[in-house]
């Protein structure tokens, strides 16, 4: 089950998740308060009781540390040692960042003993919280139920969700075939039935929560009465099209149908969004380059010993309305890595990449110059990775609506890097078209910071790096 905050969606597990934890959290804090007290009842002084507003803070501050691991996406797939590798790492994240906080609001200030008792009982709260969560959502208890009508081409969609985590949001009940069904014959029988003689009834009977349309011709075969007594009945209705997209995070190409695009909400650029996106990436990028800089200088530093090069590296990319820019970025290849006009796909273990641009690439230094871009109004802190022009011209002649993605600003980060690994291929660029072309239909703020978070998870456990 699924709601909507900013036009984006948000499964209700996962807000139920993150509220038991951030109860965990203000509880912790006010464990360690008593374990600091019974330990020593003098220990304490004016500046050292407890605090629900210093409590609540912290643990909001802990909450977004947990988000920036991916630890409230349903799609992670990590074992019980992987989850309390990444809840440590947020702890010691909000270690680092609360005195920070502590020093412009000094009322807030945590005794470094509570700190430490209070983060061993998080740790212990949250693993706990986790541990019964992952019981709890595949065991359905928070999963829809699912009724597709059709069984062929389109309804075979739904085999591709092999993963357990790409189906943690529904459960799908059966297939019911319908006349000009044209698939492969790769659903599995048992769950393919024909139509009810009442559509309503059979659901209620199964207590389906969703109908999800996915017939292959719809011309005149589309039982639109049934539908209509089922979505009367409060049994939701959703094309194949938009449920997939709600529940991958991607729109599946294979299945739109360019009325789709013209009549599905979203796509909009309104005047107040635009505003507060370029506020937001003025915002975001000064807030990054500023702590960054001597990063960058050392950066700048160790590309120079190591070959004396040029510290910079420009390249022409396509920007929004496909208008070409120069992308700045610090060097990470050997300065003759490409032949003058030959554009060449970047691919695994590259032997161009040098020993300092090797570590830049998987810690995302490498990446930093463009908050440059983003101050210049070229780029975007969030969006579509911007590619060369000669990939762009081959990829918009092979792939459909490849040029809708330079709609909005490109990104440094964005939800196609957050979602997929790096691409090297064609099939690779088809495979994070449809993720761009998301977050293009369903740009917000909120989706924005989201990603924000989660590219701290990327550079942690360098997913997606070469």
């Amino acid at each position: 089950m699924t709601i909507r905050i900013f036009d984006h969606h948000v499964h209700i597990a996962v807000l139920l998740l993150a509220a038991a934890e951030f109860a965990v959290c203000v509880l912790a804090i006010a464990g360690g308060h008593w374990l600091a007290d019974s330990i020593d009842a003098h220990w304490a002084h004016n500046d050292n009781h407890f605090s629900i507003w210093c409590a609540a803070l912290s643990a909001f501050v802990i909450s977004l540390a947990l988000a920036a691991m991916g630890l409230y996406r349903l799609a992670l797939r990590a074992t019980m040692t992987g989850i309390a590798a990444r809840v440590i790492v947020a702890v010691v994240l909000t270690g680092l960042f609360l005195p920070f906080v502590y020093y412009f609001i000094p009322s807030l200030y945590l005794h470094p003993l509570v700190m430490t008792f209070s983060a061993a009982l998080l740790i212990v709260g949250i693993l706990i919280v986790r541990y019964g969560f992952s019981k709890v959502v595949d065991e359905n208890f928070f999963k829809r139920r699912v009724l597709v009508i059709g069984a062929g081409k389109r309804a075979e969609q739904f085999l591709t969700l092999r993963r357990q985590a790409d189906q943690r949001g529904f459960k799908l009940v059966r297939y019911i075939s319908m006349e000009g069904d044209s698939g492969s014959g790769a659903l599995p029988e048992k769950r393919v039935r024909p139509m009810p003689e009442s559509l309503y009834d059979y659901a209620s009977k199964h207590k389906v929560d969703e109908i999800v349309i996915a017939m292959d011709d719809r011309r005149g075969k589309l039982p639109v009465r049934q539908l209509l007594e089922c979505r009367l009945q409060s049994i939701d209705v959703t094309d194949v099209v938009s449920f997939l997209e709600r529940e991958t995070g991607k729109i599946n190409l294979s299945l739109v149908s360019p009325s789709w695009l013209i009549f599905e909400s979203g796509f909009r650029r309104k005047f107040g969004r635009r505003v507060a996106q370029r506020i937001f990436d003025l915002v975001a990028s000064l807030l990054v380059l500023i702590p960054a800089s001597p990063v960058m200088l050392v950066a700048a530093i160790l590309i120079k010993l190591e070959d004396g090069g040029p510290v910079f590296y420009r390249q022409r990319r396509v920007g929004r309305n496909n208008v070409n820019f120069n992308v700045l970025k610090f060097r990470s290849m050997r300065v003759d890595a490409e032949k003058p006009g030959q554009a060449v796909w970047a691919k695994k273990d590259d032997d161009r990449v040098t020993k300092v641009g090797g570590v830049f690439r998987k810690t995302r230094i490498d990446e930093l110059p463009q908050l440059l871009n983003v101050l210049a109004g070229t780029m975007s802190i969030v969006g579509p990775r911007p590619e060369r022009p000669e990939f762009v011209e081959q990829l918009s002649e092979e792939l459909p609506y490849y040029l809708e993605r330079h709609r909005v600003r490109p990104g440094i980060t964005g939800w196609a890097q957050m979602s997929y690994p790096y691409g090297s291929s064609s099939k690779d660029a088809f495979e994070k078209l449809q993720y761009d072309l998301y977050y293009v239909k369903n740009r917000t703020i909120l989706l924005d910071v989201m990603i924000l978070l989660q590219t701290a998870e990327v550079v942690l456990w360098q997913k997606g790096s070469r």
